[in-house]
């Protein structure tokens, strides 16, 4: 599509007007009248962008319309009746002004600037001030450039604009952080009877030189069945049947135990207010039986899967494997992660939010062999909004030996914001002498620092837990339990478990701390068995450290004090050293040592080197690991050498992902089960109805931004997949077209809601329209700007323009159909210009690449 040159025009139009100039002056006759030209310039403002405006030239001046400029800029102004005179106020109610061509006057902020002649200009359209005006009175910088036709404004006020900008810009990322961010369409959750989505699966296998060899194998199946969530995980293990010693555990368990499957179907609606979530299948729920086995039911609750908003944090903090990275999700959503430190230690603050909150931690190791591995710990402090009941009905078989019976059903009331109470009933067949256990609880935050929670099942348990946030970032955490004596419901034989826990971070310009004291004591029918523990935790410049201490005491015995040292410093050529000391001060001798060397190679790949001893055992082993993450999958491998036994592992996992749109799949290194995707379809939608419709073809160039997931556009096949979303969540998709090759197509929606489907790639159209430009010519005895308006057949405007110096206009922007141009009337009239005709007709045709009219021409001529 051709559009005229306006770089081409603006030259010829300077060059018109410097003659105009040169022949002016050289005239000898006295005080010469000034030349001045009624046009258009560029206006650009620092920080905001540019418009074009209306302005006068003269010589090498510009002059700037008050009400024009101040309305751009959104300063409150407005002009007299017989348009001699603009008065409101600048930036604040305070700063009023007036600007008066009569007297040739400014009064602004109490005072009067006196203008000269040539300084303030008068026309039909209003008063123009040179642009040094604005500079010495307003402050408002401008700079003209006479070649460019262009204006820049510079300014260290923060205009009305300028604002209004930075406020809009704040308004979003707050919606943005809040998640509600406010889109032109949503694209709500979709149910059908079947769909194959996802696959994940991985392999280990480990070789033991004059040992049993074993293989572990694991395969995800996640899928859309009558509308619900469908995840399948099936796992085989040989390790027992490969033992040359056969034990009761070999004898008992199998390869493919049913106990290591894990089938579950989750529908989910969060719009309904009885039944927002139905579970079949291996179903979790809290349990004040001890259970270690997979419990297979049926789960029905109101509480929603989204995430609600939080009140409050919760300290969580554990020990896993050193350099693992520890995923915290709350309530299926991935709320926070972190890399374990030297020592193993890692910590989060879980946000408590409205409701029952299952809060799961998922490691992720160095190697793969555990990184499906999962703990759920539940949030001992949950609130229900004020008002509102929420319920929980579990029952089922519990997967032991002797097939127990199950069930529980649990319900909580918001009295207040800050007080919940509850209660409910849980079923257990296994126990002799109290099967059903009814129970009541309560959560209470008495200030906005101090929360309680407590729990009471008669004949088995109380327990109550104390939360204090205290000045400076003390944390102080109490809890107590006291059991019944001779319970059968919980297998262990405590009396009594205090636990008190005092942390503390402490930071500074050079180093991160975290310090915990822990004490842990267990009251038993025999000797009490007491431990504390004094944590480190940090960086110190670029060394990671990790110090942990434990003392612990049995009854009367004298104490069993040791302590860990571990720290992790980076060297050069990107090398991480970690070595680590394990001492006891009983006996004033080393318990074991051990160094990691490690280094990341060609961008994906970590290589490891590792020695350890212990001295007690004296065992030595020396072992060294190569892990590599492809596209499509991750491989490692790792070999041992020890005293005893040489031990030689070998891991790979990875992913399928199936695009039902294009009818492809791809393979990713990443896990993909119970996650979701988005497939953005651009197309052409030549019959305006948003599907897109046999004969109808998809265009390449379209950008998204997503406040979540991996974007991955594809040129080959035009689409355009997020991965590794959320389920449940609705995400915010922004769309722009500025790497399309053709102008005339345009969005009809620049933002998306998508809610996203379990399991699933959703696919999105998203409509292209096609539109069409006219372009013409105003023909006239004075050079002007005019406005030109353009009308759809039922008499609504469809667009405006206005011309350009030379009297050239074009509109991009015109759907299929019919249309009529006409200048503005008023405006005709101000200039006391007649046209020929005064509206002229033309048709936009549907094309594929966009129609263009360019036969447009207007002519005028003077009353």
């Amino acid at each position: 599509m051709k559009n005229y040159p306006t770089s081409l025009i603006r030259f010829i139009f300077c060059c018109w007007v410097a003659m105009l100039f040169t022949s002016t002056a050289g005239a000898t006759a006295p005080g010469p009248e000034p030349v001045l030209v009624e046009t258009a310039v560029f206006l650009v403002v620092d920080g905001v962008g540019g418009k074009e405006m209306p302005a006068i030239i003269s010589s090498d001046s510009a002059y700037l319309g008050v009400s024009d400029l101040f309305s751009f800029l959104k300063i409150k102004n407005k002009t007299s009746q017989n348009r001699d005179s603009v008065y409101g106020y600048f930036l604040t109610e305070k700063g009023d002004f007036l600007v008066n061509k009569s007297q040739n006057l400014i009064h602004y902020q109490n005072k009067d600037f006196k203008l000269k002649e040539e300084e303030i200009l008068q026309t039909p359209s209003g008063i123009y001030l040179r642009t040094d005006v604005y500079s010495r009175v307003f402050g408002l910088n401008c700079s003209f450039s006479f070649r460019a036709l262009a204006v820049r404004l510079s300014t260290n006020l923060e205009l009305p604009i300028i604002r209004e900008m930075r406020l809009e810009m704040m308004r979003k990322n707050v919606s943005r952080l809040k998640g509600d961010m406010v889109a032109d369409t949503f694209v709500g959750p979709r149910r059908p009877a079947f769909k194959f989505g996802m696959a994940d699966w991985s392999v280990i296998t480990t070789q033991r030189q004059d040992g049993p060899n074993d293989v572990w194998l694991n395969l995800g199946l996640g899928a859309t069945v009558l509308g619900g969530e469908t995840i399948v995980s099936l796992n085989y293990n040989n390790f027992a049947q490969q033992q040359r010693v056969f034990t009761h555990d070999s004898l008992a368990s199998k390869a493919f135990d049913e106990k290591q499957q894990f089938v579950r179907w989750r529908y989910v609606n969060n719009d309904s207010k009885v039944v927002r979530q139905v579970v079949l299948g291996n179903i979790y729920t809290p349990t004040i039986a001890s259970i270690f086995y997979p419990i297979i039911g049926v789960q029905v609750t109101n509480t929603p899967t989204t995430f609600r908003r939080a009140f409050g944090s919760y300290t969580l903090s554990d020990y896993t494997e050193p350099g693992w990275v520890v995923e915290l999700y709350v309530n299926n959503g991935l709320v926070d992660y972190t890399t374990a430190d030297a020592g193993g230690f890692f910590t989060f603050q879980v946000p408590m939010v409205y409701g029952n909150s299952m809060v799961r931690l998922r490691f992720y190791g160095p190697w793969g062999e555990e990184r499906f591995k999962e703990q759920y710990i539940t949030v001992p402090f949950n609130f229900t909004p004020k008002k509102e009941l929420e319920y929980v009905a579990s029952a089922g078989i519990v997967e032991d030996d002797r097939r127990s019976r199950f069930a529980r059903a649990q319900a909580s009331y918001g009295l207040a914001n800050s007080m919940t109470v509850g209660g409910g009933m849980e079923y257990l067949s296994s126990i002799a002498d109290r099967k059903g256990m009814p129970f009541i609880s309560a959560s209470a935050r008495l200030t906005p620092s101090l929360i309680l929670s407590a729990e009471y099942v008669p004949d088995v348990i109380a327990r109550g837990i104390l939360s204090f946030r205290m000045p400076a970032n003390f944390q102080l955490e109490g809890y107590y339990s006291n059991y019944r004596k001779g319970q059968q419901a919980i297998i262990y034989n405590y009396l009594e478990e205090r636990k008190v826990v005092l942390s503390k971070p402490i930071s500074g310009r050079r180093f991160t701390i975290f310090n915990r004291l822990t004490f842990d004591q267990l009251v038993l029918p025999g000797p009490n068995y007491s431990i504390a523990e004094w944590l480190i935790s940090g960086a110190i410049n670029k060394l990671g450290v990790n110090i942990s201490t434990y003392g612990l005491t049995v009854g009367s015995e004298s104490p069993f004090i040791y302590s860990n040292f571990a720290v992790t410093y980076r060297i050069p050529g990107d090398v991480i050293i970690t070595p680590q000391v394990q001492y006891q001060y009983t006996n004033s001798s080393f318990i074991a040592t051990r160094l990691d060397v490690g280094r990341y190679i060609f961008k994906h790949g970590y290589l490891n080197a590792s020695y350890e001893r212990n001295f007690k055992s004296e065992i030595t082993n020396v072992g060294i690991g190569l892990r590599y993450d492809f596209s499509f999958a991750q491989i490692g491998f790792s070999g041992w050498r020890g005293t005893n036994m040489n031990t030689y592992v070998e891991s790979a996992r990875g992913s399928f992902v199936y695009d039902g749109s294009s009818k492809n799949g791809s393979f990713n290194n990443r896990y993909s089960v119970g996650t979701g995707g988005i497939v953005l379809i651009p197309f052409l939608d030549l019959n305006r109805n948003g599907k897109r419709d046999k004969g109808e073809p998809r265009v390449q160039g379209l950008r998204a931004l997503c406040n979540g997931g991996n974007i991955i556009p594809d040129s080959k096949d035009t689409l355009i997949r997020i991965l590794n979303l959320l389920p449940y969540e609705r995400y915010y998709v922004e769309l722009n077209t500025s790497s399309f090759d053709n102008l005339a197509w345009r969005l009809s929606k620049t933002s998306m809601s998508i809610f996203i489907d379990p399991n699933q790639l959703k696919a999105v159209d998203v409509p292209l329209l096609v539109m069409g430009e006219v372009s013409g010519k105003v023909e006239a005895p004075l050079q002007t700007r005019l406005t030109v308006y353009i009308y759809n057949e039922d008499g609504t405007i469809a667009g405006e323009t206005q011309t350009e110096p030379d009297g050239s206009f074009n509109y991009l922007g015109l759907a299929p159909g019919n249309f009529t141009a006409r200048l503005d009337v008023q405006q005709l009239e101000k200039l006391e210009l007649v046209p020929e005709r005064d509206k002229l007709t033309f048709t936009i045709k549907l094309k594929t690449e966009g129609d263009v009219v360019n036969s447009l021409v207007f002519k005028l001529d003077k009353k």
